[in-house]
């Protein structure tokens, strides 16, 4: 549970700081529900400076480095999956094994995802109040939660 703004950072930064391996974050929830900051959390616990991470609404991706490459991809514009092939979404995956993919907007894109992925669900429950749930799909994303949990 995020009572607010802080708080969906720090969960972001948490995330960011466990991570070990590339992989694929994504993020599914209605506009305005905290995707961006929680990715600008999560770079900045791989040291990636926080005024660095903005919403590539417009650019559809911008990389950052920290103490893994991350590709943060917002499919936000994106109407269909055929685009997500058009704007190289697939190159962009081949990348996870050594880079972390975060994906909002993600729901449009699922069947191209690896079997392999974490996901954070964003639901709003009141101006400050967002619920996050997170599944781990595979070995790897569920080791990762059982960490995040201990």
């Amino acid at each position: 549970m995020s009572n607010g703004p802080a708080a969906t950072l720090r969960f972001g930064k948490r995330l960011g700081e466990k991570i070990a391996t590339g992989g694929v974050i994504a993020l599914i929830g209605e506009l305005g529900c905290g995707k961006t900051l929680f990715t600008r959390g999560f770079c900045t616990g791989l040291g990636v400076s926080e005024k660095e991470v903005t919403s590539p609404t417009f650019a559809f991706v911008n990389e950052y480095r920290g103490r893994l490459h991350v590709y943060h991809v917002d499919l936000y514009r994106i109407d269909n999956i055929e685009v997500g092939f058009e704007i190289g979404m697939l190159d962009y995956l081949a990348q996870a094994e050594t880079s972390v993919i975060v994906l909002e907007w993600a729901e449009k894109v699922l069947p191209l995802l690896p079997e392999d992925y974490l996901q954070v669900q964003f639901e709003v429950l009141s101006p400050q109040r967002r619920r996050l749930e997170f599944t781990g799909f595979g070995e790897r994303s569920s080791a990762l939660l059982r960490e995040l949990e201990g």
